[in-house]
């Protein structure tokens, strides 16, 4: 069976045509793409469409149908797939000179594209759809739950542990009264911080998790560990054990899949580990319950995976919509399509639930009496009416 025959026959057992009519189904354009998916597999394919060789209508609908069949896992014995898992293997991909770099070609690339993404607060993880309509909705309520996960009150020192364009950090201190210290590997994200957090309690380090060594009342992680490695999962959890209080509690929101990394099956996130995330790794839950193993306590774990297809197909409309002010100097239209593959991959990637978010709750010693989680909506009254803080800091 030759390259042609091969692609066309996974894609007739997932119900895909080529030439068809249906939102999943393909149109190609080079001939080329049958034999350049033969021999370098979903990096080939990802590669191809960013090239324009072929096209679909949602290529959301298409991996959704894909990875239900476990269609990558046929990919998984060609070459560059093993050779990438050898590398795996043997480097650590993630230590601190790589991540400096890793972090660099992903969220320096101009924080122009991401607040025309993004929701308002600039929030670069699964929004909590629950009660939401809007994705600004849904990220504030993903960020007041990990508050209330937390148990945060006015005076406690908290920690962020890849603290992103500062949603957080800000959130934390304006609604809750906390003094926030946030830590990232990014230039652009730090000079963003900063200034958005002028007039409030936090502080802003241009630093890796590696080099904390300080007491924090709370620590939280939201969508950093994607890109800490598997070969540092222990140094990572090293450090929540010894910046944690004894009686603080640490929030891990991660996304995760089913068969821990590095595998031969999961060859859908070679393109997107090589094209958009240098370095970046899903973790399972086997392997961070291994790093975490006789260190600190799981008190909570909540699943609410299906909510970043939901949260990637809104970042897809936003930067869609925007994308006029956007083109132009760095932006062309191969990043146009590059980054709309990435979007629409990830979201049928959650959608088909191979991959799932996962919030976890740990603590060093264990809650005294077991730990409760929060109800996650505010009811009638407001975060800020609750704990008596302001609802942003002023000057004056």
């Amino acid at each position: 069976m030759n390259g042609k025959q091969r692609l066309l026959f996974l894609l007739h057992e997932i119900d895909v045509h080529v030439g068809g009519n249906r939102p999943w189904d393909l149109d190609v354009h080079d001939e080329r793409l049958y034999r350049r998916v033969a021999r370098t597999g979903l990096i080939g394919l990802g590669d191809a469409y960013v090239d324009g060789w072929w096209d679909c209508p949602s290529i959301d609908c298409l991996f959704d149908r894909a990875l239900r069949a476990d269609v990558p896992s046929q990919f998984r014995f060609q070459p560059i797939t093993m050779t990438r898992y050898l590398l795996e293997r043997l480097l650590n991909r993630q230590n601190l000179w790589r991540s400096r770099e890793n972090i660099h070609r992903h969220y320096d690339i101009g924080n122009e594209l991401y607040e025309s993404m993004l929701d308002a607060r600039m929030t670069y993880s699964c929004g909590y759809w629950k009660h939401a309509t809007t994705l600004n909705q849904a990220q504030e309520a993903k960020l007041d739950l990990v508050c209330k996960k937390l148990g945060l009150e006015p005076g406690m020192r908290v920690l962020d542990v890849g603290s992103g364009w500062g949603s957080f950090v800000k959130f934390a201190a304006e609604h809750y009264g906390c003094r926030v210290v946030g830590i990232t590997l990014s230039s652009e994200q730090a000079e963003y911080s900063r200034r958005l957090c002028k007039l409030l309690p936090v502080e802003i380090r241009l630093q890796d998790y590696r080099e904390v060594d300080e007491h924090f009342d709370r620590i939280a992680s939201i969508g950093m560990l994607e890109h800490v490695g598997p070969k540092n999962y222990r140094a990572f959890m090293l450090m929540v054990r010894r910046c944690l209080g004894r009686d603080g509690l640490c929030l891990l929101h991660f996304l995760a899949t089913k068969r821990s990394w590095p595998n031969l099956s999961d060859t859908e996130v070679l393109w997107l580990s090589r094209r958009i995330f240098p370095g970046g790794v899903f973790p399972s839950l086997a392997q961070i319950g291994h790093a975490l193993d006789g260190l600190l306590v799981t008190e909570d774990l909540e699943n609410f995976g299906s909510d970043y297809d939901r949260t990637l197909m809104a970042w897809h409309a936003n930067f869609t919509r925007h994308w006029s002010s956007l083109k132009g100097g760095r932006y062309d239209e191969r990043f146009y399509r590059m980054w709309t593959y990435y979007l629409l991959t990830c979201a049928g990637a959650t959608r088909s639930r191979k991959y799932q978010v996962w919030q976890m709750v740990l603590s060093p010693q264990g809650v005294p009496g077991g730990y409760q989680r929060p109800e996650d909506s505010r009811g009638e009254m407001s975060v800020t009416e609750m704990v008596g803080f302001p609802q942003t800091y002023s000057e004056a």
